[in-house]
């Protein structure tokens, strides 16, 4: 590990980077920090992919609005792609992706101005009528206002990507530390307690998703991220549709091993990160179940049901970039963590290094985004939660 702190703006030659947190943001950011030369140490308290990514939908697309957005989700849709031909033990499987709005919704006035701004960043996206789209897909369509349908989408198992690029990552010179207790130092910039003795960095990025508040908390680093819980059941009968979001439902649908995997939006309340249900309720096993047999004639043999955290932030977007001297964070992705972290990470891993060398967010050529410099808050923001997978947050 290197002593260098630097000052006069040179880079350290092999700077030492802690990642903290194993899910799918920092395992890609470990990885790509190590490919870019620096020694990497990547500390999980459980298991990789214990947490938010191993609890994950899978669904990915690149279908989104605004421009930020749109060229963030192309660039981890590209990675996807690229892993699925290169990364033993992951796959990428295409599937179109259908966004319905029922008749009705103040929403689907929003659709086509949405579909419009998508293809304009390149999207292979189109407005369908109902019909059509029942004639396409096995799906109910009747009581539809307007469907859309991405063409460049797909489906992956969360857990696998963070275990197949975890051992990538080994390979290439990353040390990985499960079941370790990490804490940051208060007041000593890229330090860690691990295990009670204290670690010093030239950089350490936070990665811990629901835990994110607390974490840096505990350093004095105050960050306006809430966890939230959402729920997911998989059903053992055969469905061989596409991806669909019912968004007047609010439920998501999709192919998986098993059969079929569903889920919901958003239970707009703060979750406790060490003490929320994992179990899924009865009530959402209910109104999904409600919902497939409505959207797409399925009725589901429910294998397992369960509940995991994302995280929000006030304006929707994440925090994304350095928040304390040599300390990043990578929280706040609304439920679009995994669709986006084989780009999350690559921003991580080249924004850490240009800002070890004195760059500076909103600098020109600063790999970091601004949109989502963690600065644009104080960090005593009160929030209402919304629902991250929506219309009106494309």
């Amino acid at each position: 590990m290197t002593d260098s702190n630097p000052s006069d703006g040179a880079e350290p030659s092999d700077p030492a980077v802690a990642v903290v947190g194993g899910g799918a943001v920092g395992v890609t950011a470990a990885h790509d920090l190590a490919a870019r030369g620096a020694t990497v140490t990547l500390f999980e308290r459980n298991d990789l992919a214990s947490g938010a990514s191993g609890r994950a939908a899978g669904v990915l697309y690149d279908a989104y609005a605004e421009d930020v957005d749109a060229a963030i989700g192309a660039r981890a849709m590209e990675r996807f792609r690229g892993f699925d031909r290169t990364l033993p033990g992951f796959e990428f499987t295409p599937c179109p992706y259908v966004i319905a709005v029922r008749e009705g919704d103040e929403d689907a006035g929003a659709v086509p101005e949405m579909v419009d701004r998508m293809r304009e960043h390149g999207r292979d996206v189109s407005v369908v009528e109902p019909d059509a789209l029942g004639e396409r897909f096995p799906l109910s369509t009747d009581d539809l206002a307007v469907a859309a349908v991405g063409e460049g989408a797909g489906w992956a198992d969360p857990g696998s990507y963070v275990v197949a690029l975890g051992e990538r990552a080994a390979r290439e010179g990353v040390t990985i530390e499960t079941e370790s207790e990490v804490e940051p130092v208060a007041d000593a910039g890229a330090t860690l307690r691990v295990d009670g003795a204290e670690r010093a960095y030239d950089a350490v990025v936070v990665a811990v998703g629901a835990h994110t508040e607390r974490f840096l908390g505990a350093a004095g680093i105050a960050v306006p991220v809430k966890p939230y819980r959402v729920q997911a059941l998989t059903s053992r009968v055969a469905y061989d549709g596409p991806m669909t979001y019912d968004a007047t439902a609010g439920v998501y649908f999709r192919p998986h091993p098993t059969g079929l995997l569903a889920g919901d939006g958003t239970e707009p309340f703060e979750a406790d990160p060490d003490a929320y249900d994992r179990e899924g309720d009865d009530w959402f096993v209910e109104n999904v179940s409600a919902a497939l047999r409505e959207r797409a004639a399925y009725d589901p043999e429910v294998e397992r049901a369960w509940a995991g955290l994302c995280t929000a932030t006030p304006d929707g977007d994440p925090l994304l970039g350095p928040v304390a001297d040599g300390v990043f964070v990578a929280a706040g992705w609304q439920g679009h963590g995994f669709m986006r972290a084989p780009a999350t990470g690559e921003v991580l891993a080249e924004g850490v290094l240009a800002s070890l060398s004195g760059a500076a967010v909103g600098d020109d050529g600063s790999p970091w985004v601004e949109a989502f410099d963690p600065d644009r808050f104080e960090g005593d923001e009160t929030f209402e939660i919304e629902e991250g997978m929506s219309v009106r947050n494309r």
